[in-house]
């Protein structure tokens, strides 16, 4: 009796560590486990989005209420932020099940997570004021991975753009040989699918095979990628297309526009490149007269001293 009271207090702290690694180990299963969430008719469709964003993305399915937390903080305090970030998720081609507020919640849970190896190595190295560094350099980890989205959605954008001439060619192309719009997307986007161009047109194919009517669905790849260019592109269809000029000879002219549109930013940009150059060459000049000189003027000063 004596023995079994004197290890009392191991078997139950044993009994206490053993539950506690059980719930530990159950609570990241159920966390990791990507089965449909319980929904009704009412909000099918966010639950559905949410049921696609757990199986694609891990840091959702492990941080879902987190994320969500700073979600509703995001949308009464960058208002008009996720309106601009909403545009860029999509010309940024990622998956759609994203809404703004949620991705900018995930961006916020990224610098989160790394704030504590920024604070202990701020703090180390300057004591007290390195918690206001480190503070810093979270927020400035946000402002980053933001401008990261931005570029990207900006260099798709370039992608799709300098892609899209070839396609309007071959659209014009397979229009002309007696082919149907239809027939000749699918031919387009075939051949582009691996590039951005041919899976924005095939979305746009899927939504007409859905029955949404071609106007529109050209009109949802304009609001996507809210570029000028392709809204110039997607106007001049449709309204060739209301007053019956054949979508041959516009895909032809469109083509060329482009095409004269990249020769006017290349010329562009070469002009530019001699004012960016200026200050380059400039620091360059001098340190070769410092070089040149400095042994000179140093031998120079030396011997008036002695």
């Amino acid at each position: 009796m004596d023995l079994l009271l004197s290890n009392l207090p191991a078997t139950t702290a044993s009994v206490c560590w053993g539950l506690a690694l059980f719930v530990l180990l159950r609570t990241i299963a159920n966390t990791l486990r990507t089965d449909n969430m319980e929904q009704d008719l009412e909000w099918r469709y966010d639950v559905n989005r949410i049921n696609e964003l757990r199986r694609s993305d891990l840091l959702y399915r492990v941080f879902q209420p987190l994320i969500q937390l700073f979600a509703r903080f995001n949308r009464g305090a960058f208002r008009e932020t996720l309106i601009h970030m909403h545009r860029e998720i999509q010309a940024a081609g990622m998956p759609r099940y994203w809404t703004a507020a949620e991705y900018l919640g995930k961006l916020e849970l990224i610098a989160l997570l790394i704030s504590p190896g920024l604070f202990y190595s701020c703090v180390q190295m300057m004591d007290l004021p390195g918690t206001v560094l480190a503070s810093l350099m979270t927020l400035m980890t946000v402002v980053i991975l933001r401008r990261r989205l931005a570029n990207r959605a900006r260099y798709r954008l370039l992608l799709i753009k300098r892609r899209m001439p070839f396609l309007l060619d071959l659209l014009t192309l397979l229009m002309e040989a007696g082919a149907t719009f239809i027939q000749a997307l699918k031919q387009g986007v075939y051949e582009f699918r691996f590039h951005p161009v041919g899976v924005e047109f095939g979305r746009v194919l899927a939504e007409m095979n859905m029955g949404k009517s071609r106007t529109n669905a050209l009109e949802a790849m304009r609001d996507r990628l809210s570029d000028d260019e392709v809204t110039g592109i997607v106007g001049s269809i449709i309204q060739g297309e209301q007053l019956g000029t054949p979508l041959a000879r516009i895909f032809r002219t469109q083509a060329e526009v482009l095409r004269m549109k990249r020769t006017q930013r290349a010329e562009t940009m070469a002009g530019e490149a001699g004012v960016n150059m200026l200050l380059p060459a400039v620091l360059i000049m001098a340190a070769t007269v410092l070089v040149i000189l400095g042994p000179f003027l140093l031998s120079f000063i030396n011997s008036d001293l002695i």
